[in-house]
């Protein structure tokens, strides 16, 4: 059994802003004297798109003087650029002189797709019908001040992602780049840097075919210039793992890479004091708990050497998910000293915790057993496409939270640094995930494409990028890897799953199995049987794959990777309503799809061939509670992947939230699964159907209580109680009268929670409210605003879609995005008009950068009573 004990979050380099200057410097904590920086770069970009590209460069042509940015992540041969000057040196908008004021003025991060509409062509249903294809130029100009270049620093370019062939110049020189989108890379800049005006320059290109899902485009991430001294911590420099933990001390182990760019040995000291973090402002707080003792070490020119020190931090504070465990953080500030001068400074979190992965028992920590309440998620936020948010990013994860999600799974690809960040603040376990395809196509232009000469940098880099982080649980190499059953699969993926246990032999390595078996030569080799769909049985079928698994590898964890699958829409409901708790979703009666609205019946009971419903998936993991949990497929909706409407909407029905971030009806009933101890009962459906008269109308309560009672106008409908494998309490013969449905749930015999619907009246007024009124004057804090249509006593009309108009109407305020949840709503998402979806429809509100004051957001309709709300900038 292996067993891991550490970690914590990517190394958080300091920033004191020294000889650089540019707009909207985003400063990270620092020490006093560190002489590191990180500076934001994200203001005031020139960008321009091409359909086709406008040059002769591609990934191919610019390949051999890509490849070498690489070699920091190789462990064998390193990659050599070729004598001559790499292409690009006739195109015009490499030159410094290239005039680029016709071009769009933006920040970062950016995705260019995200505002068009939906019909690109050739761009079809599973990318989201945007228009993510083309070559993006992205140029801008960095003053370095004299002092900079003079002090012989190394400068440095960080990418936290860029979708996708990135290549770089600086100055007309070519620099380096990243192919892979999603992956995060530094460049050295300081070879190509000058006194005064810099021009830099990004080339990206995204080809048609190349993604199953919308992956987004541009520099959707942050991007940061770091400056150091010539002698410092390297890239992704520092491991701290805790060997040894127990209530009264830990061993904190912290591994140093030293980088030394200058030409000359230099004999470097380093220390490293562990302090407590505080969460808010992710800074060291009180005096230091303890000190790795001070090490010389002698560091040759153009090298780099690595240093291994050890402490002890007493009465440890674990890091752990709530509700039983509390998400406590520390944080290593690692110095180097050169002749008793600090040189440099570097700041790693990183939690205290224990891991275990028990056959039996599933996921330990810190020896408790956590059952894996998880979800998968792609990366995008909705209506505002891949252009990460800190804000947008949270909420999605606190919603989740708040349902009783404690684990997240990042499919396909490695997430933004902050989205983990987010989740070891909040106490998420993690499954950091890579790679959606190894050496075979599952579209034409996919990473297969640069797989095998890509493989290990990438997967080199992502680990060390994200090992401490004590949220992540296990790293996933692959998700339904087409060669995952044959003999391929199992070479590759002993070579990934080497990789990982290299870069960190303290957690155990999954994978996303759809079709391999047990005996098959992956399933032999890898860490933890990961099963997608497979435990619960495909479609109509009850067959499950779990005992299969642990009859052939009782020594190996097994958990679902993906599960469920489960389609519908937010406040539609389709009758009849089939029987059972699982079904294929169809077209015929009871099968939960209407083709002429392409909506998807709320009753949660309706999933692909592949799939099945969250009750089904329950009875399954509680028939096999050897399973350690599951991650559902999906927390959210998103861009893309539009079954069972592939063809027409554009974006996912499988989420248990919508889009725009509204709670479908099944939220409820995990709910009531992940969080038994919260009093909570949800009725469903509405009780507003003036085409329903006198027709059987089934009524489904989610409850954590044990039995409930039905009221319908007043009148008792029967008590139920919950069955072994019941989940959902179903009153299945109840007909239609205009008045009112109340359930009362009940737990252990005593009265627990209601929920009640009644019939509405006419729509009379639009009901604003804000999920936070006071936001920061940034330019990047948000406000989600939504409007609910109502009638004269504040009841949300169910089937409510008047078209809504937001608008500013005082104050430093910007309506970025609106959204209603709809999968087949193609209104692009800057529109701010928008017809409500089920009631309901969402504006998303910044404040403009460095304002203050107050923001009023209106919202209109006609013949209804206008609403607004009120925000506050500071």
């Amino acid at each position: 059994m292996l067993v891991s004990q550490d970690l914590l979050l990517y190394g958080l380099l300091a920033s004191t802003n020294f000889g650089l200057t540019t707009a909207s410097a985003i400063k990270r904590p620092r020490s006093a004297t560190t002489t590191r920086e990180r500076t934001s770069i994200n203001a005031d970009w020139r960008f321009e798109r091409f359909v086709d590209a406008p040059d002769s460069l591609s990934y191919e042509t610019l390949r051999p003087w890509i490849l070498p940015s690489a070699n920091n992540f190789l462990n064998g041969d390193k990659y050599e650029a070729p004598g001559e000057e790499a292409p690009g040196s006739d195109v015009e908008f490499i030159q410094p002189d290239f005039d680029d004021q016709g071009w769009e003025q933006l920040d970062l991060p950016h995705d260019w797709a995200i505002t068009g509409t939906f019909d690109a062509p050739g761009v079809e249903g599973g990318l989201g019908r945007l228009p993510i294809n083309g070559v993006g130029w992205y140029r801008k100009t960095l003053s370095l001040e004299d002092e900079l270049i003079a002090s012989g620093k190394s400068i440095f370019l960080d990418v936290d992602g860029a979708m996708s062939y990135a290549a770089v110049w600086l100055n007309g020189k070519f620099v380096g780049g990243w192919p892979f989108g999603y992956n995060s890379f530094r460049l050295d800049l300081t070879p190509f840097a000058k006194s005064g005006e810099n021009q830099l320059v990004i080339r990206l290109e995204n080809l048609l075919d190349s993604s199953r899902w919308y992956p987004g485009a541009g520099i959707y991430r942050n991007v940061w210039l770091v400056t150091a001294s010539p002698v410092h911590v390297a890239h992704f420099g520092t491991y701290v793992t805790t060997p040894s933990v127990s209530a009264d001390e830990a061993t904190v182990d912290v591994a140093i890479e030293i980088e030394n760019a200058g030409n000359s040995t230099s004999q470097v000291e380093i220390e490293t004091k562990i302090y407590e973090l505080d969460p808010t402002s992710r800074k060291p707080t009180g005096d230091s708990l303890a000190t790795v003792k001070s090490t010389r070490v002698a560091v040759e020119g153009k090298s780099k050497q690595a240093v291994n020190g050890s402490t002890t931090v007493a009465n440890p504070k674990l890091w752990g998910p709530p509700p039983s465990q509390k998400p406590n953080e520390y944080i290593a500030v690692s110095t180097l000293s050169i002749n008793g001068t600090e040189v440099d400074s570097y700041e790693t979190p990183f939690g205290i915790r224990t891991v275990q992965y028990d056959p039996l028992k599933g996921i330990l920590l810190n020896g408790e057993p956590v059952r894996v309440y998880g979800t998968c998620n792609h990366h995008d936020l909705g209506s505002l496409g891949a252009a990460f948010n800190y804000r947008a990013a949270e909420r999605q994860i606190q919603m989740l939270q708040d349902m009783g999600n404690n684990a997240l799974r990042t499919s396909h690809n490695p997430p933004a640094p902050e989205f983990l960040d987010i989740a070891d603040r909040l106490g998420l376990m993690v499954q950091d995930e890579i790679f959606d395809t190894w050496s075979f196509p599952k579209v034409k232009n996919d990473f297969h494409r640069i797989f095998k000469e890509w493989h290990e940098p990438d997967l080199r880099s992502f680990i060390r990028r994200d090992r401490n982080h004590p949220s992540i649980i296990a790293w996933s190499i692959g998700n339904e890897i087409p060669e995952q059953a044959n003999s391929t699969g199992g070479e590759t993926g002993k070579i990934l799953q080497d990789i990982a246990h290299a870069e960190d032999p303290t957690r155990q390595v999954t994978n996303g199995l759809n079709t391999a078996k047990p005996g098959s030569p992956f399933t032999d080799v890898i860490d933890i049987i990961g099963l997608n769909y497979q435990g619960e049985g495909k479609g109509n079928s009850w067959v499950s794959t779990f005992p299969d698994f642990q009859k052939a590898y009782p020594n190996k964890m097994i958990w679902s990777t993906e599960s469920a699958s489960t389609v519908a829409s937010r406040g539609i409901y389709i009758f009849p309503v089939h029987s059972n708790i699982s079904t294929i979703v169809g077209a015929g009666p009871g099968e939960g799809a209407d083709p002429e609205t392409q909506q998807v019946s709320a009753y949660g009971l309706y999933a692909p061939p592949w799939a099945a419903s969250q009750d089904k998936v329950f009875e399954q993991q509680d028939k096999h509670p050897y399973v350690a949990g599951e991650f559902v497929w999906t927390g959210w909706d998103y861009i893309g992947e539009p079954t069972p409407y592939d063809n027409s909407s554009r974006s996912s029905y499988f989420g248990i939230i919508d889009l725009a971030g509204f709670p479908k009806e099944r939220y409820y009933l995990y709910q009531s699964r992940w969080r038994p101890e919260l009093a909570q009962a949800k009725l469903i459906p509405h009780w507003t159907w003036p085409d329903r008269v006198g027709k059987v109308t089934p009524v489904h309560v989610f409850t954590s209580g044990d039995e409930a009672e039905l009221f319908v106008n007043d009148v008792s409908a029967g008590r139920k109680k919950k069955g072994q494998y019941d989940y959902r309490l179903r009153w299945d013969n109840v007909t239609y009268s205009p008045g009112s449905i109340r359930v009362v749930a009940y737990k252990d015999g005593k009265e627990w929670a209601s929920d009640s619907h009644v019939t509405v009246s006419e729509a009379t007024a639009l009901n604003v409210t804000a999920d936070r009124t006071t936001i920061r004057g940034d330019g990047q804090d948000l406000s989600f605003i939504t409007v609910a249509v109502v009638d004269k006593d504040g009841n949300t009309i169910p089937q409510g879609d008047n078209e809504i108009t937001f608008s500013v109407s005082s104050g430093p305020g910007k309506i970025i995005s609106t959204d209603n949840g709809d999968a087949t709503d193609m209104v692009p998402f800057p529109s701010h008009s928008r017809k409500a979806f089920s009631g309901l429809a969402l504006a998303i509100v910044k404040a403009e950068a460095g304002s203050q004051g107050e923001i009023v957001i209106e919202a209109k309709a006609d013949g209804l009573t206008a609403g607004k709300v009120v925000l506050t900038a500071s």
